[in-house]
């Protein structure tokens, strides 16, 4: 029975709870007895907060008894990502650096999830700060997929992926601030929602990257997306870029289908630009035939290459992540992780000019959307590429080596939803992206409902075996940076010193490996721009 419950949707538990056929304790029960079976194989939970999810659960019960039923999420277990402040639970961000932090307030995300009745199960596993890769330093391990523990589950919302991938949460929230959602829910073939920035607040959220972060759900289906979504939209005055815009009703958008809507596919994303391997290529056009098939019109479509939104992402997330924190990378770098260290240590090599001139060329690529947005109601392209790899392949230095697929959307800020398209050969999950213009949610979640319903993908379940030996950890990766040539690392010595870090040879090291690339990205940001072009973080009120 607890497997049979643990694979129930949200909108089919919310369904049985609302009729008082299925107890909001019993459905908590089951899924920590999984949770109790599974987490120390997939690693998900850094925090499993038994005795207070069941204390919500009796709550919840007791007011659906009388006659208080608050909606489709009360009584239903779901989890957060550990970057989400919790009043009264740990708040680590899977990090030494906040191993006791305990924070005495909720975020905005946490108080909404409470309002609408959820059963808060615990804190979910994630990437150093929203950041890093799967690493093996730190208080606790990197979460497993599902599909394959020995597989990268994608990143950083790992655990909230795994989770709700294998039953151990009905859904989650992540972060996702160059694919941080919808990564690891392409890896492991759940639905992963980037909202519109601003329409989900971020007060209470350890950031990554002011300008990039976004809050949004992740569950097995777009129709829990939009539920949950529902939820934790709106406006809040305690977040500065918070939208004041009304909010549609999500769910009663699903079912329109998406006959006639005119649909612009990115193909030279995963053609030209960063290469799909076979597998991936093929499920993309299988998706594409489907909607086709749908009745909607499909035609090409360009944006600017990959690299182009990187270098201005990239210049600019990691300038800002590097300020947050860099009084404690001058005084306790050895307590971050490698793979952190190996991204954030990097940004002390830009400067303002570069930071400035990313804005700027933000604020024309924004412009450069109206086109797109005018010619087509929605955009697909690949999702984050699959088959997953295995965990033991993770190289640190690859951050800096190549584009991604989903961080042009963190950039344009418009809606991104990635969801399950098909499987490898070796039956594991493989997704395709559905973009639309800022603020329309509804018609990307009416377009992924209407390829679930006709695919059936998303009814796949995992299958975990709690006798699965969980990967050791991998010797570490070795950085290369004593290849650089010597004026180059001295270049490099100077502006780390300038900075204030004081760093021991390997770290040096890792500094030195990514330089080249990071200088290379501030030469290409060297563009002559108008006088009259603004950054775009220009204040607007």
């Amino acid at each position: 029975m607890s497997d049979e419950l643990s694979a129930l949707t949200i909108a089919e538990a919310a369904r049985l709870i609302g009729a008082r056929r299925l107890s909001p304790i019993e459905l908590t029960q089951a899924v920590l007895g999984r949770i109790e079976r599974l987490n120390p194989v997939l690693a998900a939970y850094v925090t499993v907060a038994a005795e207070r999810a069941l204390d919500d659960a009796r709550d919840a019960e007791a007011e659906i008894v009388a006659g208080r039923h608050r909606g489709p999420l009360h009584g239903v277990p779901v989890g957060l990502k550990d970057v989400f402040e919790t009043a009264g639970l740990p708040t680590t961000a899977h990090s030494r650096i906040l191993v006791d932090h305990v924070p005495k307030r909720d975020s905005a995300v946490a108080a909404a999830l409470a309002r609408a009745g959820a059963v808060l199960l615990g804190k979910h596993a994630c990437h150093e700060f929203a950041h890093g890769g799967p690493s093996f330093d730190l208080p606790w391990p990197p979460a497993r997929n599902p599909w394959d523990p020995a597989r990268f589950t994608g990143g950083s919302s790992s655990g909230s992926a795994a989770a709700v991938a294998a039953g151990l949460a009905f859904g989650a929230i992540g972060t996702d601030t160059g694919g941080s959602v919808r990564n690891p829910a392409a890896l492991c073939g759940i639905a992963g929602l980037k909202p519109t920035y601003g329409l989900v607040s971020r007060r209470g959220v350890i950031p990554n990257a002011f300008t990039f972060d976004h809050c949004g759900p992740m569950a097995r289906t777009v129709e829990d997306c939009a539920i949950v979504l529902q939820s934790i939209a709106g406006h809040d005055a305690g977040d500065p870029t918070s939208s004041a815009r009304a909010l549609p009703d999500y769910a009663a958008a699903l079912g329109r289908g998406v006959k006639g809507l005119r649909i612009g596919v990115i193909r030279h994303f995963w053609e030209d630009d960063l290469p799909a391997g076979e597998e991936p290529a093929r499920a993309v056009e299988e998706a594409l035939g489907v909607l086709a098939g749908l009745g909607a019109t499909l035609a090409d479509a360009r944006m600017r290459p990959l690299q182009d939104y990187y270098d201005v992402k990239i210049t600019i997330a990691e300038s800002e992540l590097f300020a947050i924190h860099q009084k404690t990378l001058r005084s306790r770098p050895g307590d971050y992780g490698a793979d952190f260290l190996a991204r954030a240590l990097p940004a002390c090599l830009f400067n303002a000019y570069d930071y400035v001139q990313a804005q700027r060329l933000r604020r024309i690529m924004l412009a450069e959307m109206e086109r797109l947005y005018e010619s087509f109601d929605v955009l697909v392209t690949a999702g984050y590429y699959g088959p997953a790899p295995r965990l033991d392949a993770h190289r640190s230095i690859g951050f800096w080596q190549k584009p991604s697929i989903t961080t042009p959307f963190n950039v344009t800020a418009g809606p991104a939803l990635s969801l399950c398209c098909g499987f490898s050969g070796d039956g594991l999950p493989l997704a395709l992206q559905v973009i639309a213009r800022p603020f329309d949610e509804e018609t990307v979640l009416r377009v992924g409902h209407a390829f679930e319903r006709e695919t059936g993908w998303h009814e796949r379940r995992a299958s975990v075996d709690a006798q699965t030996v969980p990967l050791a950890p991998p010797p570490p990766d070795e950085p290369v940076g004593a290849g650089v040539d010597a004026t180059t690392q001295a270049m490099v010595e100077a502006l780390a010193r300038r900075a204030g870090l004081v760093l021991d040879a390997r770290q040096f090291a890792v500094l030195c490996e990514a330089a080249p690339y990071a200088f290379a990205m501030g030469r290409r940001l060297r563009q002559d721009l108008p006088w009259d072009v603004e950054m775009a973080s220009v204040f607007r009120a």
